[in-house]
C-alpha cells in the first residue's frame, strides 16, 4: 500500500471518528440537564434546566424539579408557561413546577426549552441533585431521578446535577443568567468547530483517495 493511500485512509477514519463523537454528544444532551456556572456552596446561583423532548408523538407540557429544601427560589418569566412553588411545613422550598398555559402546544420533538431558576443558599456539599419529572401532552411522565453509578456510568434517566465550588472561592452571589447563556454559546461554538473539522477531514480524505485511485488507473 502506498504512503498516499495510507494517509487518505487515516484522514477518512479521523473524520468518521469525529462525526461519531459528535453524535454521541448529541445523544447525551437529549436528557434533562442542569447548568449553573459559578455556583458555590452556601451561595446563590442561577440554574438553567435544559429540557428536550424525546417523544416523537407528544410534546413536553410540564416540568417539576425537586429542590433540597432551600429558602429562596425565583423563576424567570417564561411566556406561555405558569409556575408553582411548593414548600414544606418548615417553609422551605422543595419543588418548582412549570406548566404550559392553555393554547401553548408545548415543546415538540424538534425543540428544547430552558427553564431558569435563581436559588440559594446552596448546601455545603460538592454536588446538588435536582430530580425532575417531565410531563408530555399524552399524559406520560418521565422521571429523571437516577443517581450516577459508583463507577461514573450514566443511568438511563439521570437526575439533573450541578457541581458546587468551595464557599471561599470568590463571591458566591455574582452569578447572573447571562453567564449561563455565554457558557451555552461557547459550547455551541465548540460543537460547530468540531463538526467543521470532522467534515473537512472527511472531505480531504475522500479527495486524496480519489486522486490515488485515478493515478492507479493511469499506471
Amino acid at each position: 500500500m502506498s504512503t498516499l493511500s495510507r494517509i487518505s485512509r487515516a484522514l477518512v477514519a479521523a473524520g468518521a471518528a469525529t462525526g461519531l463523537a459528535l453524535l454521541a454528544t448529541g445523544t447525551a444532551a437529549a436528557h434533562v440537564t442542569a447548568d449553573a456556572p459559578g455556583a458555590k456552596q452556601g451561595g446563590y446561583a442561577v440554574v438553567t434546566f435544559r429540557v428536550p423532548t424525546e417523544s416523537a408523538t407528544a410534546a413536553t407540557t410540564g416540568l417539576t424539579v425537586k429542590l433540597p429544601g432551600l429558602s429562596s427560589a425565583r423563576t424567570e418569566p417564561l411566556p406561555g408557561w405558569s409556575t408553582r412553588i411548593d414548600k414544606n411545613d418548615q417553609n422551605q422550598i422543595v419543588a418548582v413546577t412549570w406548566t404550559a398555559d392553555p393554547g401553548n402546544p408545548g415543546v415538540n420533538a424538534t425543540q428544547f426549552q430552558r427553564f431558569v431558576l435563581a436559588v440559594g443558599p446552596l448546601p455545603a456539599q460538592d454536588t446538588v441533585s435536582f430530580p425532575a419529572a417531565q410531563t408530555y401532552s399524552d399524559g406520560k411522565v418521565v422521571e429523571w431521578n437516577q443517581p450516577m453509578g459508583p463507577d461514573g456510568a450514566e443511568p438511563e434517566h439521570p437526575a439533573p446535577e450541578i457541581a458546587l465550588a468551595a464557599s471561599g472561592s470568590g463571591d458566591a452571589h455574582g452569578v447572573t443568567a447571562g453567564d449561563s447563556d455565554d457558557d451555552e454559546h461557547e459550547t455551541d461554538d465548540t460543537a460547530r468547530w468540531l463538526g467543521g473539522i470532522g467534515l473537512a477531514l472527511g472531505a480531504v480524505g475522500a479527495l486524496l483517495g480519489l486522486g490515488a485511485l485515478l493515478r492507479g488507473r493511469r499506471s
